[in-house]
């Protein structure tokens, strides 16, 4: 069908005003790998801008950032594959000549116990803000991965959902914001000028779960209470300029007190072979910190289903390929993040941190809390 260059991926094409749109396409997988592109000649630039925003609609498990101010433009996809291909096409049918970085793993960060009230004071010392942190439970996040939790249902509504998760009634009608798989609740009472407020309150939440303490990754499974607030009573002394501040190191030293950690992407592997190169196969995943958890025989063939980490699978498909003397049919399919082992996190963490251009050195509370 032609003449449709705007179309996105999932929606409904009809002639009729009053049409049913088809339900919409729910994507479960999540981006696990990042590559950095760039335009090989600089005049090709505004092209390529041009490029990634048509590709982002063609492909909904891919992520674009684009940074227009740095120049930084990002393709998150679902591995080492998948980026491969897209790049490809990039070059290949867009028509733009690009380079592009080694392939990163992308991380995800969390807590793991309760911490709290912590107290985050503006720099004017007028506004004080006391969050507590938890680990939000996974019943909780599977509803907001699946869209039976968000802020576009009525307040109601969305009480009642929680509720029936088990979630306290007091917190489950005072849910203020759900980003990404974060909910932040407000359980003060009465505060003068917090309404006017909530909104710089938001700001500063978003902008220290874009990025963790310990490695500047995106934070997940996290839920954080507001349980009280001093705010000053002149409009001018409680601007963005206090109250972001303020809440962002709330958030990012009540992390690291309530056990910041890190989490990594894993894939499910599923690789058919002949019965003689079962081993070879089982072997593949095991050699990757992986583990095998399902062998089906079926005639002269296995079937082996395992699990690995994301960052252990640089390389996979020409290994798999080598170790089966090409006979092997494989796939890979996320199924979410785990904690990374305990004996590889610093490790992990440092080699993240420098290649963000951060200090070495992991922060402390007081760091933020100054």
């Amino acid at each position: 069908m032609t003449g449709l260059k705007d179309a996105i991926v999932g929606s409904t094409v009809t002639t009729l005003l009053d049409m049913t749109p088809f339900e919409s396409l729910k994507h479960y997988s999540e981006p696990v790998m990042t590559v950095a592109v760039e335009a090989k000649n600089m005049k090709d630039l505004p092209k390529l801008v041009e490029v990634l925003r048509q590709v982002a609609k063609e492909d909904p498990t891919l992520q674009i950032t684009i940074n227009e101010e740095t120049g930084e433009h990002l393709i998150s996809g679902m591995g080492e594959l998948h980026l491969e291909i897209i790049t490809g096409r990039i070059k290949r049918d867009k028509g733009v000549e690009i380079v592009t970085s080694e392939p990163i793993v992308v991380y995800r960060e969390t807590v793991t116990q309760k911490a709290g009230p912590v107290e985050g004071k503006s720099p004017n010392r007028h506004n004080r803000f006391y969050l507590e942190l938890e680990v939000l439970p996974d019943n909780i996040v599977d509803l907001i991965k699946n869209g039976q939790v968000s802020m576009n249902q009525s307040q109601l509504e969305r009480r009642d959902v929680l509720i029936a998760a088990g979630m306290d009634k007091d917190e489950a009608k005072s849910v203020k914001d759900i980003y990404g798989h974060t909910m932040f609740v407000d359980m003060t009472k009465g505060i003068q000028y917090l309404n006017e407020t909530m909104e710089l309150i938001l700001e500063g939440l978003h902008e220290a779960l874009d990025g963790g303490p310990l490695a500047d990754e995106k934070v997940q499974n996290l839920k954080l209470r507001l349980v009280d607030v001093k705010l000053h009573e002149d409009a001018i002394h409680r601007g963005p300029a206090q109250v972001i501040p303020a809440v962002r190191a709330a958030v990012k030293a009540g992390m690291l007190m309530a056990g910041d950690t890190l989490l990594e992407p894993v894939q499910k592997i599923q690789i058919t072979v002949p019965t003689d190169q079962m081993g070879n196969a089982t072997s593949q995943i095991q050699g990757r910190r992986g583990q095998v958890f399902d062998i089906q025989s079926e005639g002269d063939t296995v079937t082996v289903v395992g699990k690995a980490p994301v960052a252990e699978l640089f390389g996979f498909a020409g290994d798999i390929r080598s170790a089966t003397e090409g006979r092997a049919m494989w796939s890979t399919e996320f199924i979410g993040f785990e904690l990374v082992p305990g004996n590889m996190m610093k490790e992990v963490v440092t080699s993240i941190r420098k290649r963000k251009g951060l200090k070495e050195q992991i922060p402390t509370p007081s760091d933020y809390l100054a």
